[in-house]
């Protein structure tokens, strides 16, 4: 039997909720294509910090990754100044976005494997080494760009991936979800999936297995990291420049997108559908609060209450109760 899902039945139940809630309060506005449109382009770079959380909880040991957005920022800012320095945007905007493009990467995948060897080589609690990455990045941030923002421009190709829609589409979340459907198949079907979320679930067993930790640990990382470098694209696209700064709620937000997603901070659990849907819900409810007009201090208190509604889920498993009150399918057999 295929245990039921908490988590993601909320969350479909919430995303259909606030929609309908949406329409009702605003006669329609707010589920017009042009709003649908402009809140899908809001989810990718703050869902890919999560989804980055949630591979680092997923690791176990108290994994978490505190140092993406700072890392996103990094490399906005690193590969922004090396793109400016060798290509002309107005003569070759394909060549500047490549470059700017790899470059974040580039940037973001290092920083990733920096954080990976300093947990699983030197054996640094992870949030205490995320923590300071976190502040060395965002220092070179500040070192680079003098403090200031950094004007990347809007060459047609980086403003299409930040700004352009595809199929009725923003390309920008398409990118986000092919990136969760990728690695939602790795996770699930690769020996790299089943080995992550045993050693999250259970450590020793890893071990005896013949695991090597070091390498689960590291490569997660990495990922994390170049997730970070694909959301300072999409920061970069959507904003025309990049500062070290930006973005400084994000950090929490992505916790909190990963625990609504029933990511388990002891590890080996964790479903790359039910992050992509808790970030789609809490945007649905930032833009709905904007919506009607009230103030951000509503908007973290909804938050706030939405965080300890899942640790309730979580913690008593709703579904499980609710079905052990329903009927039987299946008639009690005849005593013997």
């Amino acid at each position: 039997m295929v245990k039921r899902d908490a988590n993601l039945a909320v969350l479909c139940v919430l995303t259909v909720v606030l929609l309908a809630l949406g329409g009702l309060v605003s006669d329609g506005a707010f589920l017009s294509l042009f709003n649908l449109q402009s809140m899908a382009t809001q989810v990718p770079e703050i869902g890919l910090l999560a989804i980055g959380v949630m591979l680092a909880m997923c690791a176990g040991n108290g994994g978490i990754d505190l140092s993406g957005i700072a890392n996103a920022n990094m490399s906005g800012v690193a590969a922004g100044i090396f793109a400016i320095a060798t290509v002309d945007a107005a003569t070759s905007p394909m060549l500047f976005t490549v470059v700017f493009a790899v470059g974040c990467m580039t940037v973001g995948l290092i920083a990733g494997i920096l954080n990976g060897i300093i947990i699983s080589r030197f054996a640094i609690t992870p949030i205490l080494a995320t923590l300071g990455t976190q502040m060395l990045f965002t220092g070179v941030a500040v070192v680079l760009s003098d403090g200031r923002s950094l004007t990347i421009g809007s060459p047609d190709p980086l403003y299409e991936l930040g700004n352009g829609v595809l199929f009725g589409m923003p390309i920008s979340f398409l990118i986000f979800l092919a990136i969760g459907a990728v690695l939602a198949v790795v996770l699930r079907l690769t020996p790299y999936g089943m080995r992550l979320m045993l050693t999250g679930a259970n450590p020793k067993a890893a071990v005896y297995s013949g695991f090597r930790g070091v390498r689960i640990i590291t490569t997660t990382y990495a990922i994390s990291g170049l997730l970070a470098g694909i959301a300072g694209i999409i920061i970069a696209a959507r904003n025309v420049n990049v500062k070290w700064d930006y973005g400084t709620s994000y950090l929490l937000v992505a916790i909190l997108i990963a625990v609504m997603a029933g990511v388990r901070p002891q590890g080996g659990h964790g479903r790359i559908v039910n992050v992509i849907l808790a970030a789609v819900v809490l945007q649905l409810l930032s833009s709905l609060l904007n919506f009607i007009g009230l103030s951000n201090f509503v908007r973290d208190l909804a938050w706030g209450i939405l965080l300890l509604c899942f640790l309730a889920v979580a913690r008593f498993d709703l579904t499980d109760r609710i079905a052990a009150f329903a009927p039987s399918r299946h008639p009690p057999r005849a005593a013997e």
